[in-house]
């Protein structure tokens, strides 16, 4: 959720395009196909539109909508709820009390998982999770919201302030909303497909799912092996998705002739497919990775949009010749 200036030459805050459509759809109760029905015969809501033509829903948007449903519901036809609520949105809107800066919402949004967790209270964590995917963008919820929830209860975890049945609890919740976040955020109609698993011996899939929805977001359609992917499964998904790119996730070394063996073994499972290795671990295997023709992912997510980008556009010279 990106915060806006005071300044008069921005616009205000609840008209700031954030939510895509599907997203929409399930704050709201109204169907995809019936937003983009009253956006046409209406002009409620207004989405912005992305570079790329998705459509982008403010808060207003998100207000208007319900509103119109609530009449609707109430027995108006929707063309005259369209426009009862249009009139009504002439007058300025309430003020919204919102925390004081993005940091703190996202900081909040932590806080009230964890408290659930503490509690053993799966009806408040589920609503904690649900709250935190509305507040920005799909890798920002991710990046400042549930991977940090998740580290933290992997930590009190380890500590034992947190028995094995509250991480469970915690990690099946969060991962499902997930799961169903980067389901929302795939590009529709993409031409491009990265594929991605974690290393064999690797059960930790949340770097992984962070990964995934840079790639969305980058305009790829990402197809997820998960944890522990051996390399004959690779292999096999190789042959029947011919992926742009495959992606491995790695935060635990393994031995030196396990490292070895999976490394020939995925080299040869992608072939001349570019591969790149990620996670905390990777560095330490670069050497064997660059000799079987992979490359070690920057942690910078815009170096490693430019890498994937030239990878993909030298396979492709490299094709046509």
């Amino acid at each position: 959720m990106a915060k806006v200036s005071e300044d008069s030459n921005n616009p205000d805050e609840r008209d700031v395009g954030r939510y895509r459509i599907q997203a929409v759809a399930e704050m709201t109760g109204v169907s995809a196909a019936t937003l983009r029905a009253w956006e046409r015969r209406y002009g409620i809501p207004s989405p912005s539109r992305t570079a790329s033509a998705y459509r982008l829903y403010s808060d207003r948007d998100i207000a208007l909508v319900r509103q119109v449903r609530e009449l609707c519901e109430g027995g108006m036809a929707p063309s005259q709820a369209a426009q009862v609520v249009l009139t009504r949105d002439e007058a300025p809107p309430p003020p919204i009390e919102r925390p004081a800066t993005d940091a703190d919402a996202h900081a909040l949004a932590v806080q009230r998982i964890l408290d659930a967790v503490d509690r053993f209270d799966a009806d408040q964590l589920e609503s904690a999770v649900k709250h935190a995917l509305f507040l920005g963008p799909s890798v920002t919820v991710f990046e400042a919201i549930l991977a940090p929830t998740l580290n933290a209860i992997g930590a009190r975890w380890e500590e034992g302030s947190l028995s094995v049945g509250q991480e469970h609890l915690a990690a099946e919740l969060i991962g499902n909303a997930v799961r169903y976040v980067l389901r929302l955020v795939q590009p529709e109609g993409a031409n491009r497909v990265a594929l991605l698993a974690c290393f064999a011996d690797e059960e930790h899939v949340t770097p992984l799912y962070g990964i995934a929805l840079r790639f969305a977001e980058w305009g790829f359609k990402t197809v997820m092996l998960g944890g522990r992917t051996p390399t004959y499964a690779l292999r096999h998904a190789v042959a029947e998705v011919n992926p742009d790119i495959v992606g491995l996730s790695l935060t635990i070394t393994p031995p030196p002739y396990r490292a070895r063996e999976l490394i020939d073994g995925y080299a040869e499972a992608c072939g001349q497919i570019p591969w790149i290795v990620g996670g905390k671990a990777a560095p330490e295997l670069g050497e064997q990775v660059s000799e079987r023709g992979g490359i070690i992912a920057p942690s910078d997510p815009r170096l490693l949009r430019e890498l994937v980008e030239r990878l993909l556009a030298a396979r492709s010279a490299a094709t046509r010749h």
